[in-house]
């Protein structure tokens, strides 16, 4: 039941472009214990063995094969109630993470997401870094951007989570395509 949810939710993000053969990660809480995809996986073909228990508060000898994110998950349920969480490269957000320092919907979306803050502006992110300031932020919202880096979304369910990152890049699409049609590199038909 639980591997089919991660294989849904990972082919998904997968069939959209919204992660590498190779990038994004997905988790779920329980209690104090969670259980994230392997660092490396494949999202769009997930296997048993990509799903590693480990715990919120402390390492175990499964932590080492968590994903590189994983201080950022254990950073958001340590202060969040997340159950969920969805980690995703989505191109067109990310794109406008490198220019802009919030992503604002100017579409139905807004009423779904609000403002989305970019963090780390102008930043040489890794992964893992600023677990905590993405945890405090996700306290009001539901995902977050990370400057030329990706999105963390959170959820009750992977679903949910999931939805909220594909809103955000629905909505990043129309800003990118708003600022072409501005720039006269597309004439409106």
């Amino acid at each position: 039941m639980l591997l089919d949810q991660f294989q849904t939710i990972g082919r998904e993000l997968s069939a959209r472009g919204l992660v590498t053969s190779h990038s994004g990660n997905l988790s779920v809480r329980f209690g104090e214990r969670l259980v994230i995809t392997r660092r490396g996986s494949m999202l769009g073909s997930l296997t048993e063995q990509d799903l590693i228990e480990t715990g919120i508060n402390k390492n175990d000898r499964n932590t080492p094969l968590a994903s590189s994110e994983l201080p950022v998950h254990r950073a958001i349920y340590q202060s969040t109630n997340a159950q969920a969480i969805v980690h995703a490269h989505p191109p067109y957000s990310t794109a406008l993470s490198l220019a802009e320092q919030e992503i604002v919907p100017r579409d139905e979306w807004y009423d779904v997401i609000g403002k989305v803050p970019v963090l780390g502006f102008g930043q040489n992110l890794k992964p893992g870094s600023l677990d905590e300031t993405v945890a405090q932020e996700l306290k009001d919202r539901r995902v977050v951007m990370l400057y030329g880096h990706g999105s963390f979304s959170i959820g009750q369910l992977l679903e949910e989570a999931f939805s909220f990152t594909t809103v955000l890049e629905e909505a990043a699409k129309v800003l990118c395509l708003l600022k072409s049609i501005n720039s006269g590199n597309i004439n409106p038909v």
